[in-house]
């Protein structure tokens, strides 16, 4: 029987969970609990592995500002790359000491954007920590675009433009071709623009998810598998009245999605992203779920499922 290729998102908060204090320790032990599950799926299937980098690059944000005029300053699509860079040598290191002969690689991603994307005009990705009022209008004055997150407080916010071609996808197919588990697409990748037939960086955030349904369509994967920390998408979230939703269509979620059922800073980056992906991959699969659920999910007991 064949191996399907699944690409397998890791949701931001994976490795530094909210309620945990931001370490390298932390990161490390949270990681060898993932990977178990992981090496366990990779004996059957052939797996490209993305992940969300939210609280580590902002961490390398705070790091930057602090050491403004002391260090050469570091422009955000080198702090994605940083970020890369750092979670992939934790899940790596920890997938070879739980498995020495793991086949695994970290890629330094870059993700093409367009220039004129929409989002540069108006910057809305939520990045780094909560600030004061009074520290935000501080940020602000320093040129800093700040906007309220919710009730919780002030965050930067900068653009986060829709994810057009991974440029490794190639070189990412021929490594998964011979069955290494590759790491890549880290928080979003590395955006870069073409500019006089060379690519730049752009300072932006893409999103994991869509950058993670760009690169399963490129690689042909048959599964996009979403890990995020409820077992199920819901209609009306946080009401009374929610509901799971199980098994689905591309066609069935898609009024749903019109309606504003899954909020942009919610759910609603991996609907969009498993709507991308189903368009173009008509015998694809999406699944979104917890850890806890990943083997009944892929048994289809469990999770939220959705086929074209």
């Amino acid at each position: 029987m064949p191996r399907k290729l699944i690409v397998l998102a890791l949701g931001g908060n994976a490795l530094i969970k909210d309620t945990d204090k931001p370490s390298l320790e932390v990161q490390f032990k949270n990681a060898s609990g993932i990977v178990k599950d992981i090496l366990a799926l990779s004996k059957n299937h052939d797996i490209v592995i993305t992940f969300g980098n939210g609280p580590q690059v902002g961490n390398i944000l705070l790091q930057v500002e602090a050491a403004a005029g002391i260090a050469y300053k570091i422009p955000l699509e080198v702090c994605v790359a940083e970020s890369q860079g750092e979670i992939g040598y934790i899940i790596e290191q920890v997938l070879r000491n739980q498995n020495k002969n793991a086949p695994v690689i970290s890629i330094l991603t870059q993700v093409l954007v367009s220039k004129e994307d929409k989002a540069f005009k108006n910057p809305s990705k939520f990045i780094g920590p909560f600030y004061s009022r009074k520290q935000a209008a501080h940020l602000a004055k320093k040129g800093f675009s700040i906007k309220k997150d919710s009730n919780r407080g002030f965050r930067r916010v900068v653009p986060s433009p829709q994810p057009l071609k991974v440029i490794e996808s190639k070189i990412i197919q021929q490594l998964v071709k011979q069955h290494n588990l590759v790491i890549a697409a880290g928080g979003g990748g590395i955006p870069v623009i073409r500019e006089r037939g060379k690519f730049k960086g752009i300072e932006a955030v893409i999103d994991k998810d869509l950058a993670s349904s760009c690169l399963a369509t490129s690689i042909q994967a048959n599964q996009l598998l979403m890990l995020t920390a409820v077992p199920h998408v819901y209609l009306n979230f946080g009401e009374k009245s929610r509901a799971a939703i199980k098994n689905t269509s591309l066609q069935k979620l898609k009024p749903h999605y019109a309606l504003g059922q899954f909020p942009p800073g919610n759910m609603g980056p991996k609907i969009l992203a498993a709507m991308q992906f189903l368009e173009k991959n008509h015998k694809g699969k999406v699944i979104i779920t917890d850890f806890k659920n990943l083997k009944k999910a892929l048994q289809g007991k469990a999770g939220t499922i959705i086929t074209r």
